[in-house]
């Protein structure tokens, strides 16, 4: 004796689709997947070629790569991941996070590359307070 209630035949677990659209849009996606990892592996020799010749030029390679990955990610998480097929908040839930760490890594390089910057000033324009400071700390000093 099957007892079925009325929330239980919403809840369902199991893909209600068609099976040759279904297929059709995995075999798109692909397609679509495997020509962008294409490019992005032809933007790779392009660099490698370039070597430190250009560096607008391999900026603007970089740049196309990471838009292109950008790309891949999107599709592989709206339909492999069935991303795609939920609600908005649901995706919200995922995207602000995901978007607040990737701000959280850029804050860091950016002020790591800042950091860098100031360590590689010429001595002359440092104050004399921490020129003494290295020079007490400055390995191989001790004899």
């Amino acid at each position: 004796m099957s007892h079925s209630s009325p929330a239980s035949s919403e809840i369902s677990f199991v893909q209600h689709h068609d099976d040759g659209t279904f297929k059709k849009t995995v075999r798109k996606v692909t397609i679509i997947l495997s020509v962008v990892t294409i490019i992005e592996l032809l933007c790779g020799l392009a660099i490698f070629k370039l070597g430190h010749g250009s560096h607008t030029a391999v900026l603007m390679i970089k740049g196309l790569v990471t838009i292109l990955s950008l790309a891949k990610a999107f599709y592989i998480t709206s339909y492999f991941m069935h991303l795609g097929d939920e609600i908005r908040n649901f995706i919200m839930t995922i995207v602000v996070p995901l978007a607040l760490f990737i701000w959280f890594i850029a804050a860091f390089l950016i002020d790591g590359n800042s950091w860098k910057n100031l360590k590689n000033t010429d001595a002359g324009s440092r104050p004399a307070a921490t020129e003494q400071v290295e020079k007490a700390v400055a390995p191989g000093d001790k004899k």
